[in-house]
């Protein structure tokens, strides 16, 4: 019996929609406002600038630019880094710089440049070193060629 019930209300549930149709609109389906690039920006400077940010927001939204199709913007990387800086964690710093290098893909030799020279003053005032000055953009143990294994 509830069997033949749920199969009754299945069917009227498919009559129906097959009545109304069920493409809707464009408009209903889409209520999520487009943001612009100065918005994004704003956006996540502002997050970052946020006195009472603890560790684990600030790895989740710098987890969520690395999963973004972008570069972020110089300010935003700023913003980071000081966020950083406040709680004292300058490993974070460190892969957070690693990820940009890592973001810039192919074009590595003119974007990252580009944002190490707008970023200097912030790492010169807070004292944090780049992957490359660390030596991490190199294998710690790596051999230069087969013959010196």
């Amino acid at each position: 019996m509830l069997r033949n019930t749920l199969f009754a209300i299945a069917r009227a549930g498919t009559e129906a929609i097959s009545k109304r149709g069920l493409a809707l609109s464009s408009t209903q389906l889409s209520k999520h406002k487009t943001e612009s690039d100065e918005e994004f920006d704003a956006r996540y400077e502002a997050f970052f600038n946020r006195p009472d940010i603890d560790g684990w927001e600030i790895r989740k939204a710098m987890n969520d630019l690395a999963g973004m199709d972008l570069i972020p913007e110089p300010k935003i990387v700023i913003a980071a880094l000081h966020a950083c800086r406040r709680l004292n964690d300058y490993a974070l710093t460190t892969r957070f710089l690693e990820t940009i290098r890592d973001k810039c893909g192919g074009r590595v030799k003119e974007i990252y440049p580009y944002i190490l020279q707008e970023i200097k003053p912030t790492l010169d005032e807070l004292g944090i070193s780049t992957p490359d000055q660390l030596g991490y953009d190199e294998p710690e143990l790596g051999c230069k060629t087969i013959e010196e294994v």
